[in-house]
């Protein structure tokens, strides 16, 4: 098993201490979610998008797919952004976690997304379903 948890990339989190990354929906940065398979190796110390064990199948594009940014927001002392779901249709293939990385600056790692399993589309939609943005539940919290 490669995938071993959700991890917020560590070089992320000092690039945030930078600038460099634009989180706002109409005018910041673009980022993209890419799906991969178990045999693809990630942790918190990932720090670019691979296409090395991306996974390939009917209405999946190496790269994956453009997120939308959820402008980011406080709720007391926790900042926090997320992204709005987001899904492939006609799609068939099978992915086991993903990534997500900021395309504006090239391959920047956000975060890592563990499945838990295996998860498989056979004509059909793929979605990934990203939690609810706010302070306690958002993708991207800084308390």
């Amino acid at each position: 098993m490669a995938f071993t948890g959700n991890y917020m990339c560590t070089s992320f989190k000092g690039e945030l201490l930078t600038g460099s990354h634009d989180f706002t929906t109409t005018t910041g940065d673009a980022f993209k979610i890419a799906l991969y398979t178990n045999s693809a190796s990630f942790t918190a110390a990932t720090t670019d998008y691979t296409v090395t064990n991306e996974i390939s199948g009917t209405g999946y594009t190496a790269g994956g797919e453009e997120l939308t940014n959820v402008t980011p927001t406080t709720s007391g002392t926790t900042g926090y952004t997320d992204f709005a779901d987001v899904s492939w249709t006609s799609a068939s293939f099978t992915a086991r976690g993903a990534l997500v990385y900021n395309s504006t600056l090239g391959t920047n790692s956000v975060i890592v997304l563990d499945f838990g399993a295996d998860k498989t589309v056979s004509s059909g939609t793929f979605t990934v379903t990203f939690p609810t943005a706010d302070a306690t539940n958002a993708i991207i919290r800084i308390a």
